[in-house]
């Protein structure tokens, strides 16, 4: 399994969610993220981006995020 990992640093979460979407399109599928998220809004909204868009969360502990790449598009 390919592991990328992403340093988003203070990045506010509306530009996170933005860049996510991005760099979670041009991986391959079931490719995993390592997300490090430092906005406390992060908590929030990064689970439910990945239930919105059907990524799976695998792991969540802010400020770090694990997510699986969906299998299709």
């Amino acid at each position: 399994m390919d592991e990328e990992h992403w340093d988003a640093g203070e990045m506010g979460c509306g530009e996170l969610i933005l860049k996510l979407r991005v760099r979670m399109n041009k991986m391959p599928p079931g490719s995993v993220l390592r997300l490090t998220a430092l906005d406390t809004g992060a908590i929030a909204d990064i689970p439910a981006w990945c239930s919105m868009t059907k990524h799976r969360l695998l792991c969540a502990k802010h400020p770090d995020y694990w997510i699986g790449r969906r299998d299709h598009d």
